[in-house]
Order: structure tokens, then C-alpha cells, then sequence
């Protein structure tokens, strides 16, 4: 049974897909036609927007319940889960994309976008220590002190009430410490989502932009609408 987060989560995410077609459907148009700088820019801007409402809906869903968005997400697919990480895609897999959808670069944007790529590739480090830091952290302080506090409730039955509520308060803080620690890791990890699409999208002309951003919404799209077909099948 979906919990009310992962209820209305699902229901935004199904929505923000299918909203997703529609702009793609204008990319595609864009990218076919000659339209000048103002038509590209304009689907640009759409297309991320559309992606800063993604984040925005998250993260207040999040933090009513982040582990919603690391324990297999029930709005996702097997599919869509496979191409996960830290709950969402993986920034360095935005410049494989690019090398296959966006033609005609110069040697100053292949320059720049190489540097971009060293770049979110430390920043994909730098979260993914942080992330382990968070699990070794928990599992080293707390439940050091919560296996102690246990003995002191198996060995002394008189003091027992008064062990019971240490335990309880060292679970609590414990809890709430990796949850909140979660959600910093889930932001550190969207943030460098989109600074690789605000890296990239600055680096490219409009219609190259256009480009690649049809290309990542068709991707995103398939892997969706393939998930889909394969959960029906079972």
C-alpha cells in the first residue's frame, strides 16, 4: 500500500511524463524547422522549467519522506531503477548522450565541455563519499551505543524503564540524523543534475541545445514507456 507521499508522488511523476511528450513533440518540431534563436530559446526555457518543477515537487515531497526516493521508488519501473543513481540520472551519462545528439561542435565547445565533464565527474565523488561517509557514520557511532545500552537493559532489570527510553531516544536521534543526512545527499546529487544541464545548455548554440535536449526527453521517454510495457507483461 502506497503511502500519501508516494501517492501523490506517482500521480505527479505520471503527469510530469506525459507533459514531458508534449514538449518533446515541440522540441522535435524546432529542431526539424529553421526557427530563429527567439523560437529555440523559447523551448529551451520551457523544457527547463518544466525540469525546476521536477526538483521543486521533489524535494518538498522528500522531505516528508525521503526514503520514499531510495527504497525502490513505487513510481518507477525495474527498468527506470536500473538507470538510477542517487535518485535520479547520472550527470557524467548526460555527455555520452550529448556526443551522439548534438553535431557540428567546435573545438572551443568540445574544449569546454570536456573540462564541464572533469568537472561534474568530482562532483559525482564528492557526493557519492559523502553518501558513504553518512552509512559508515551511522554504523558506527550509534549502533555501538545502542548495542551497550541493550546489555545495560538485559543486565540491570531494576534500571530497565530508564535504559528502555536511552534506547528509544539514541534510535530516534539516529533515525532522524541518517534521514535528514538522506535528503542532504539526495539535494547534493540534484544540484549536480542540474548544474550539468545548466554547464551544457551555456556551452551549446540554441538549436544545439534543441538538440540534445529532444534527445535526453526521448531517451527518458522510451525508458519510461518501455518500464511500463514490461511491468504490464508480468
Amino acid at each position: 500500500m502506497k503511502t500519501l507521499v508516494e501517492e501523490k508522488f506517482s500521480d505527479f511523476y505520471e503527469n510530469w511524463m506525459t507533459q514531458l511528450e508534449d514538449l518533446l513533440q515541440h522540441l522535435l518540431l524546432v529542431s526539424k524547422g529553421q526557427s530563429q534563436e527567439s523560437g529555440c530559446a523559447a523551448a529551451i526555457n520551457k523544457l527547463t522549467a518544466h525540469h525546476k518543477e521536477y526538483y521543486k515537487f521533489k524535494w518538498a515531497a522528500a522531505h516528508d519522506d525521503v526514503l520514499a526516493f531510495f527504497s525502490n521508488p513505487v513510481w518507477l519501473s525495474p527498468l527506470e531503477m536500473a538507470h538510477l543513481w542517487l535518485t535520479g540520472w547520472k550527470p557524467s551519462a548526460a555527455f555520452r548522450l550529448l556526443r551522439a545528439a548534438a553535431g557540428g561542435l567546435t573545438e572551443e565547445q568540445a574544449r569546454k565541455i570536456e573540462a564541464l565533464r572533469m568537472k561534474m565527474r568530482a562532483e559525482e565523488g564528492r557526493v557519492e563519499r559523502e553518501m558513504e561517509r553518512l552509512q559508515v557514520a551511522v554504523a558506527d557511532r550509534k549502533t555501538v551505543e545502542l548495542a551497550r545500552l541493550e546489555k545495560r537493559v538485559r543486565e540491570n532489570g531494576g534500571a530497565a524503564a530508564v535504559a528502555a527510553a536511552q534506547v528509544e531516544g539514541l534510535v530516534e536521534a539516529a533515525v532522524g540524523g541518517f534521514l535528514a543526512g538522506l535528503e542532504k545527499v539526495m539535494k547534493m546529487a540534484d544540484c549536480v543534475r542540474l548544474k550539468t544541464l545548466k554547464g551544457l545548455l551555456e556551452i551549446l548554440s540554441p538549436m544545439q541545445s534543441v538538440e540534445f535536449l529532444a534527445s535526453e526527453s526521448m531517451f527518458q521517454i522510451r525508458v519510461w514507456k518501455w518500464g511500463q510495457m514490461e511491468t504490464t507483461k508480468k
